[in-house]
């Protein structure tokens, strides 16, 4: 992934987010990580000026957040006309199908279940730090 691929991190949970973070380095992606651990926070970074005009964006989006669901922020990026082109991998303990399937139809680009027990979540981490490290993100525009 170009290291100018900034990652934009929604997770509520601190241990998972250090997971995330130590796993996606253990895969040698260097990029700039930004955590938020709510959904008022993580807007107000993304629809901030300097972040739109800053270069391609991925996003890694919990649904359970404290504050508002995942849906609706996935929502708000993929309705902005110069946000939705960002990826967003969704990372999230919901595994039902209708959950996921709204996900898709709102635009997500890739619906992860964290797995329960910590290996099997090293691992799937470990393995979206490969997916990052060939994924191509567009500009903002």
């Amino acid at each position: 992934m170009s290291t100018s691929v900034k990652i934009v991190m929604i997770e509520d949970d601190l241990g998972h987010a250090k997971l995330i973070e130590k796993n996606i380095r253990r895969a040698n992606i260097a990029n700039e990580i930004a955590h938020f651990a709510d959904g008022d926070s993580a807007l107000d970074y993304l629809f901030s000026e300097p972040v739109k005009a800053n270069g391609p964006l991925l996003i890694l989006l919990d649904l359970n957040l404290p504050d508002m669901s995942g849906t609706e922020i996935l929502s708000r990026v993929k309705n902005d006309e110069r946000l939705r082109r960002a990826p967003v991998v969704v990372l999230t303990t919901t595994d039902d199908k209708v959950e996921i399937q709204r996900c898709y139809d709102l635009g997500c680009n890739v619906y992860i279940t964290k797995p329960v027990d910590y290996e099997s979540f090293a691992g799937a981490i470990r393995q979206l730090g490969l997916f990052l490290s060939v994924m191509q993100a567009p500009e903002i525009e």
